[in-house]
């Protein structure tokens, strides 16, 4: 898998050889559905949000302070009788570690588990000098005698059926295994006790090392752990910089946050605090020998990045590969190279080089749901956007971000050619079976449809809403407020139905309209695809699009757009002028939450239909946005609301994800249609027309008898006016 990383059809073979795992599959899908319901439970009885800031604030002080903080534990520690080293690379700190064994007269070394170790190669570095390592860790013991990597930080193979784990256990023991799981762990016991007995140096990890005492801790389900820290007469810790905080107070708030998302518990079985070296008297002195290891490979770097050094509030839940709808599919194995999710995509940059990190850091959909449980409030979105970024400007772009750019640098020109494609797509285009009034690509070529015959294609419009705005535009003479659109590409060009359904719904309630026709795309795609320079450019271009007029608000029926406009722009363009920005960005809301949140409309305002629509939540309306009841109420205002299984999961578009990585795109596809066809459903909205576009194109491939469209659609269609 390593090798694969540097080479994009490598990496899509071993996607593709992930997909067809169906031991895999079922154990991840089962995981990541009863883990969402756990956590949502054992978060009930604490203040979630504040826990995460005052992790964040331990961890940001840590970082701003990692020298100070790391010269007060060395001296603390060492007072205590504590070895404290530190390595400027991940080399270095295997040559100290193997230099200790070799001091010690050690041959046989146990571990417990470890990212760090994982991180710098040790056991491989080791067993070079002829030490023999043993992982004592359940899940890491397993993996050792496959010779494979942890496809999870916490829960390390939870990639391996108990029929795999047997297989195994027969060939380490000679001995035929029953795949009975209590059977196994005693089996693992046998074996790792008699290991235990034998094991002359212990290496352990550090989740938090406490520079007011000098001591580490670890926090454990297995009592291995402790055993590989008390047992042997040499005990080594392994700590990156970055686990470093100032007080004990400051695990204590941890530990509130850490096992709840870790694991859902609300607190792990063993949590080890290891003041000073112990008593052993196997050591003629009656003391353990004990060293602590701190690793900066690249730390220190890190810490100085006003931007990345948030990543050190990471506390090694795993929280954000259990969420994300892409491990899901395919595990860690594939979603990371050491680390695990999102966090790993960017620790892949700085830890591991940026040929494996080229391809990785592409493999994220945007759904935002890693950030909606980060135990230390880490934006990974934005910093795996920033590490595409960096990439670009590094190496240069890929094929479709080049022509991206070239495209979207000027509006008028990217105007001209949506224009021109639609034209040119008349040879080709019909009238969707499903969806009325739609019309899709029906005989595009090979070449062009390539992986994407999962879903139908959607034409382009014969008129852009643009085009038809000077004759619907709503004129008011006495209008309660005023208001701008912002169209977005796809409701411009592809959906401009769903803008006619706002005006139609904004002129009834008394409301003026502006459209400026200088807007361009919102640039998130761009944003995805690394091309950060032209996305400020169109950045500008919108905000001066909007600044010769002043409305209340900027109603966008994207919510992709909307979050892109609200959060990203004063990100991208901070510096000079950024009040603008903000003032601009400030305006912005999404069209849900303006229709039932500033115009107020309630149930007398529909002639409820009776209709049974369900709902899909938008990736960037739910999480980017935290809008969750204003659409499902105005669903059950207009008609009949049923629920939808997973409503708030990715459908698997993301945008020019979808393009790069289809197999996975098709795969939470199917899975979104499968339980929309649960619901009995004859229509399906939702508040993004990138959501419209993967949906409605899976529904008529499958030619499911059920509408999707946008919510302005179905309120438009439902709402009582003067006339009726």
């Amino acid at each position: 898998m390593h090798d694969a990383l540097k080479s994009r059809s490598g990496y899509h073979r071993e996607i593709d050889e992930a997909l067809h795992d169906d031991f895999l599959r079922k154990t991840l899908d089962k995981f990541a559905v009863a883990y969402r319901a756990s956590r949502a439970t054992v978060f009930q009885e604490v203040d979630e949000q504040a826990l995460v800031k005052q992790v964040a604030d331990a961890k940001d002080y840590a970082c701003q302070h990692m020298e100070e903080l790391y010269a007060q534990f060395k001296a603390e520690a060492e007072k205590r009788g504590v070895h404290v080293h530190r390595a400027e690379t991940a080399e270095e700190a295997n040559r100290i570690i193997a230099r200790i064994a070799k001091e010690n007269n050690v041959r046989k070394v146990l571990k417990s588990k470890s990212m760090t170790a994982e991180e710098i190669g040790l056991n491989p570095a080791l067993e070079a000098e002829g030490l023999v390592v043993d992982e004592t860790d359940l899940g890491e013991w397993i993996i050792q005698i496959r010779h494979e990597g942890p496809s999870h930080m916490v829960m390390p193979a939870i990639h391996l059926s108990r029929y795999q784990v047997a297989d195994d256990f027969t060939r380490v023991t000679g001995v035929q295994q029953d795949t009975d799981i209590q059977r196994l762990v005693k089996v693992a016991r046998v074996q790792l006790r008699r290991k235990f007995i034998a094991g002359e140096m212990g290496i352990s990890g550090c989740n938090f090392a406490v520079a007011e005492n000098g001591a580490v801790s670890t926090v454990t389900n297995e009592g291995n752990a402790r055993m590989v820290t008390t047992l042997p007469r040499v005990h080594v810790v392994v700590a990156g910089l970055d686990k470093l905080v100032a007080s004990l107070d400051d695990v204590m708030v941890a530990l509130q946050v850490l096992p709840r998302n870790a694991t859902a518990q609300r607190m792990t079985s063993y949590f080890t605090l290891m003041d000073g070296a112990g008593e052993c008297q196997a050591n003629p002195d009656g003391k353990k020998v004990m060293h602590v290891v701190f690793v900066d490979n690249g730390r220190t770097r890190i810490a100085k990045d006003p931007l990345f050094r948030q990543i050190f509030r990471c506390v090694r839940c795993g929280a954000c590969a259990n969420v994300c709808p892409v491990f899901r599919l395919v595990g860690g194995h594939k979603m990371g190279y050491i680390y695990i999710g999102a966090i790993g995509l960017i620790l892949t940059y700085f830890f591991h080089g940026k040929d494996r990190a080229r391809i990785l850091s592409q493999n994220c959909i945007g759904c935002q749901s890693c950030a909606n449980v980060c135990a230390g409030g880490i934006d990974l979105p934005r910093l795996i956007r920033e590490i595409r970024s960096r990439l670009t400007q590094e190496e240069g772009s890929d094929v479709l971000g080049g022509l991206a750019a070239l495209a979207m640098r000027d509006r008028k020109t990217f105007h001209r050619l949506l224009k021109f494609a639609s034209f040119a797509q008349k040879p080709f285009t019909g009238k969707a079976r499903v969806t009325k009034g739609a019309r899709i690509q029906r005989h595009l070529p090979m070449m062009f449809l390539g992986k994407q015959g999962f879903k139908a294609l959607p034409a382009i419009a014969d008129q852009s809403f643009r085009d038809r705005w000077p004759q619907i535009n709503p004129h008011l003479d006495k209008p309660v407020m005023r208001v701008a659109i912002f169209s977005g590409c796809a409701q411009d060009f592809i959906y401009p139905e769903d803008l006619e359904a706002c005006v139609r719904i904004l002129a009834a309630k008394n409301v003026a309209v502006d459209f400026p026709l200088a807007q361009t795309c919102c640039g998130l795609p761009l944003e995805m695809m690394g091309q950060r320079k032209t996305a400020i450019a169109v950045a500008r271009q919108n905000i001066e699009a909007f600044r010769e007029i002043s409305p209340d608000y900027i109603i966008t029926l994207c919510a992709s757009c909307a979050g892109q406009l609200k959060h990203h722009y004063p990100e991208i363009l901070a510096g000079p002028g950024v009040e603008e920005v903000k003032k601009f960005a400030d305006r912005i809301i999404d069209f849900s939450s303006f229709v039932h949140d500033v115009l107020k409309l309630e149930p007398e305002d529909f002639k409820r239909s009776g209709e049974k629509v369900t709902y899909h939540a938008a990736c960037h309306l739910c999480r980017g946005l935290d809008v969750h009841k204003a659409p499902r109420e105005l669903i059950n205002d207009a008609a009949e609301y049923v629920p939808c299984e997973e409503e708030e999961v990715c459908c698997g578009f993301g945008g020019s994800y979808s393009v790069k990585f289809p197999e996975i795109s098709a795969q939470l596809l199917d899975k979104k249609l499968d339980h929309l066809a649960a619901t009995g459903a004859s229509r399906l909205v939702v508040d993004c027309p990138g959501c419209v576009m993967q949906l409605r194109g899976g529904v008529e491939k499958r030619r499911m008898q059920v509408q999707v469209e946008h919510i302005a659609n179905l309120l438009a269609e439902n709402l009582k006016t003067k006339d009726k």
